[in-house]
């Protein structure tokens, strides 16, 4: 069986305009504080458990002071069992990226970095509220492989308030110089409560949302991209293991404040509080699932993948056959074009991959 653990570090400079993740500016005593209580909930990670995969999320884990960085990745290698770690991930933003930084992710066994570029338009980067230009976009990620790393992922967005085709475009071109293993591109989701729902801007139609993921689609498939999941593309053999854990149905355990678990049928979240948090670990909500609540899950978060989901392994993983749990829903799909069996795999169809969460509702 395979195991994720994922760790949150709520640590950022400052918020970006469309963010609804747990995070804030942490002065150097707090990200001190901080890594002190991840050190306390690491040692009790039950025993034996053994992850194949970790990511460390935000927030911007490389916001982090440089020594106090170090320490988070000393501290996760010295508290976990790292001898089946297959990958290693990191968030890190442009920006805050520096050689001390990159070397201590060298040391302590990282194989993976996740960079946030999201545009490079430096007019969206503003509306963004990001914290650096696209110039030092470039210049974190050729650091980053200058420093060693062979596997490194690039976020990109698009569905962006006064973005266009051609703007999209032009994001690409200059990603794809950069030769990323893996590119993540989302569509701007734009969250309540956030600055940038708060400026009223006007929204980008999904016809035109829809033509810059088509571009998106178009343009990385010849440049020996596989689309194997609705938001990402990996060259062969690139794709990220820890997403796919829970794409599958695996289970994982996550710390920090607002982290998410899933381990041996429980559920459960860290409340979504950082200072609450420096305290002691406080569980948010926690749920055991039943059997067919868990197979309903997994059968939904396998249709993410553009493969789609295998009757025989969903079979072999959950104890249900999916028809038997969801035909009805199934065959109504099916009927209206949204999914489609291919052999042994239901999938979505070609025009359900970017409406899927209208799929997801009716199985869940």
């Amino acid at each position: 069986m395979k195991y994720g653990l994922y760790i949150h570090v709520p640590c950022c400079i400052r918020k970006c305009s469309y963010c609804d993740f747990h995070s804030q500016p942490m002065t150097e005593a707090e990200a001190r504080r901080f890594c002190g209580a991840l050190e306390a909930e690491l040692k009790n990670l039950p025993d034996g458990f053994s992850p194949s995969t970790i990511f460390i999320g935000g927030g911007t884990p490389t916001a982090l002071p440089e020594d106090v960085f170090a320490r988070m990745l000393q501290g996760i290698a010295e508290r976990v069992n790292i001898s089946g770690v297959k990958e290693w991930s990191c968030e890190a933003n442009p920006g805050t990226l520096t050689a001390g930084k990159i070397a201590s992710m060298r040391e302590a066994g990282i194989n993976r970095v996740s960079l946030g570029i999201q545009t490079f338009d430096e007019r969206l980067l503003k509306l963004l509220n990001r914290i650096h230009t696209a110039e030092e976009a470039e210049n974190s990620f050729r650091a980053l492989r200058s420093g060693g790393f062979e596997n490194i992922s690039a976020d990109l967005m698009y569905g962006l308030p006064g973005g266009s085709l051609a703007q999209v475009e032009r994001d690409l071109e200059r990603m794809l110089a950069l030769n990323p293993e893996h590119i993540s591109c989302y569509c701007l989701s734009i969250e309540k409560n956030t600055p940038l729902a708060r400026m009223e801007l006007p929204e980008i139609t999904d016809e035109d949302s829809l033509g810059q993921y088509n571009l998106i689609r178009g343009k990385l498939k010849p440049a020996g991209f596989e689309h194997y999941e609705i938001s990402n593309f990996a060259k062969p053999g690139r794709e990220c293991m820890h997403n796919l854990l829970y794409w599958e149905g695996g289970e994982y355990i996550g710390c920090g404040p607002s982290a998410h678990s899933h381990w041996q049928g429980v559920r459960w979240a860290n409340a979504a509080d950082t200072e609450g948090y420096l305290c002691g670990p406080m569980k948010e909500s926690e749920e055991k699932l039943e059997p067919e609540a868990k197979a309903r899950e997994t059968l939904v978060m396998g249709l993410r993948k553009i493969r789609g989901v295998s009757g025989r392994w969903f079979r072999e993983q959950t104890g249900f056959d999916y028809y038997a749990l969801r035909g009805e829903a199934i065959k109504k799909l099916i009927e209206d074009g949204l999914l489609e069996q291919a052999g042994d795999y239901l999938r979505l169809t070609e025009r359900a991959i970017f409406v899927s969460n209208q799929v997801f509702s009716e199985l869940v």
